[in-house]
Parts: C-alpha cells; sequence; structure tokens
C-alpha cells in the first residue's frame, strides 16, 4: 500500500511542480506576506511590540483567505478533471484502491501547499526579524502561524477532493470550490455577525457564538493562532472571543477538519464512475 501511495504522490508531486504550481504559490505567499508585514508595521510603536509580533498578526488574516484559496484551487481538478480527460479509468485499472490514490494524491498536494506556506510566511517573518528584530515568543508565533496554516490549507484540500468527486465537470468543480470558499472564509462569518448584532449581548454571543467560531475550520484557524499570542491577539482584536473557549477547541477542530473531509471525499469518489 505505501509503495502505491508513495508512486501516486510523487507522479502528483511532478505534475503540479510541471505546471508552475509550487512556484507560482510560493511567489503568490511570498509577495502578499511582504506586502502585510510592512504596510502594516506601523503600530509597532504604538502597541510596544516587535515587527515580527505585528507581521504573524498580519500574515494571519492573509493566511485564512489565502490558503484556503490555493488549496481548493490545487484540488479542485483532482477527480473531476481526470475523469473528464479520461485519465481516471486508466488509473484505477491499475492494482490500486480508491483511497490509496487519493492518500496519493493528497501527500502531494499538501507538500506542494506545505513548501509554499512555509517559504512564504517564513521568509516575510525573517524580513520582519532583520528589519525590526524579534523576540522568542513572536518567533514562536510565527512557527505556529505556519504550522497551522498548514493544517488549514489540509482541510480545504480534503474539501476540494469532496467538490470534485461530486462534480460532473472540472468546471462545476471550480464553481463548487470557490463556493465553498466564499461561505467557510467569507459568508460564514458575515451571518454570525449578524446574529450577534440581532442577539445584543444575548445568551446566542456568550454561550453559542464562540462554538460556531470554533466549528469552523478558517475561523478554528484565527483562535488557535489568538490562543496561543497574548500579544497577536491584542492587534487581532480576536482576544475575548478566544478567552471564551477552552483551549482545546480550535486545534481539535482544525486536526479534525482534514481526517472528516477526507472521509467525505473518499465516500464521494466512491459513487464516481471512471
Amino acid at each position: 500500500m505505501i509503495a502505491r501511495l508513495l508512486a501516486i504522490a510523487i507522479a502528483e508531486f511532478r505534475i503540479q511542480t510541471r505546471n508552475r504550481w509550487l512556484a507560482s504559490a510560493t511567489v503568490l505567499m511570498l509577495l502578499f506576506a511582504l506586502a502585510l508585514t510592512f504596510a502594516g508595521s506601523a503600530p509597532t510603536g504604538t502597541l510596544g511590540v516587535d515587527l515580527l509580533t505585528v507581521a504573524v498578526a498580519s500574515m494571519t488574516t492573509l493566511a485564512v483567505y489565502l490558503a484556503p484559496f490555493l488549496a481548493l484551487m490545487i484540488a479542485f481538478d483532482a477527480v473531476a478533471g481526470e475523469a473528464e480527460r479520461g485519465t481516471l479509468g486508466l488509473t484505477l485499472t491499475y492494482p490500486l484502491s480508491r483511497g490509496e490514490m487519493l492518500l496519493g494524491k493528497f501527500t502531494a498536494h499538501l507538500a506542494v501547499l506545505a513548501i509554499a506556506i512555509t517559504l512564504g510566511l517564513g521568509a516575510a517573518g525573517l524580513a520582519a526579524w532583520l528589519a525590526g528584530g524579534a523576540g522568542t515568543e513572536s518567533a514562536r508565533a510565527l512557527a505556529r502561524l505556519i504550522a497551522t496554516s498548514i493544517l488549514l490549507g489540509a482541510s480545504f484540500l480534503a474539501l476540494g477532493y469532496a467538490a470534485s468527486a461530486l462534480s460532473g465537470s472540472g468546471a462545476a468543480a471550480a464553481g463548487l470550490a470557490v463556493g465553498l470558499w466564499l461561505v467557510l472564509v467569507v459568508l460564514y462569518d458575515l451571518g454570525l455577525l449578524g446574529a450577534l448584532v440581532f442577539d445584543q449581548g444575548g445568551d446566542f454571543t456568550k454561550h453559542i457564538f464562540p462554538w460556531l467560531l470554533a466549528a469552523n475550520p478558517a475561523d478554528a484557524f484565527r483562535l488557535w493562532n489568538v490562543a496561543g499570542s497574548q500579544e497577536v491577539a491584542l492587534i487581532s482584536g480576536m482576544a475575548g472571543a478566544g478567552k471564551a473557549l477552552p483551549g482545546w477547541a480550535a486545534p481539535l477542530s482544525l486536526f479534525l477538519w482534514p481526517v472528516l473531509a477526507l472521509v467525505l471525499a473518499r465516500a464521494a469518489f466512491a459513487r464516481v464512475e471512471p
């Protein structure tokens, strides 16, 4: 099984490299991270924190939008595209299960995403450290940001496979992937904000709202990074939401999402005709 999984992973990684997805994702992540790092450097003197702390807070906002988007753009074509091109049936003629094929693709795509995130955010963090210094806490916050960004990307990779398997064509899969991104990253928070305004500090705000935040992978990512650093929490303005939940809630959600989404993707893939 391991040999078959690795064979699929290596082949898929080469495809992503040849298509310049790896280079494109890395450059995109780096450019946005550098722009946010130095454009948002003004609060360092006001808040009395080093530049890397401010950079991590800015890059948290970047990663919550960009990591899911990149993951979905890598994953949406994984099943529907192969079925449309006729290569899915050929691949499945080999002694290879659908689960092994999916895990092989996941391994390769996660490696591409992890490299892009690590190089992009890491280089921007290094630039912030060289320009404005960094303490031990801010260095830990950067390492946490990179690790949680990869976990967030893993969640959306698996969701992208599910969308791809449920779609009849690559175009439909792309549309569904964009819809997933809009709902989970943008519209979900807008809906919660509307509910908060309507509730006006009632039971929903105090008891239900924090758990609904943790249930969403994008918000769980924010909460985990906020809970891990008081300075980042101060700059991001999410300290209150982070304190309303037990410390294990956001990490558990972010670890469970890739597993549950992969199970969903495997179930959807089982219904796809080669």
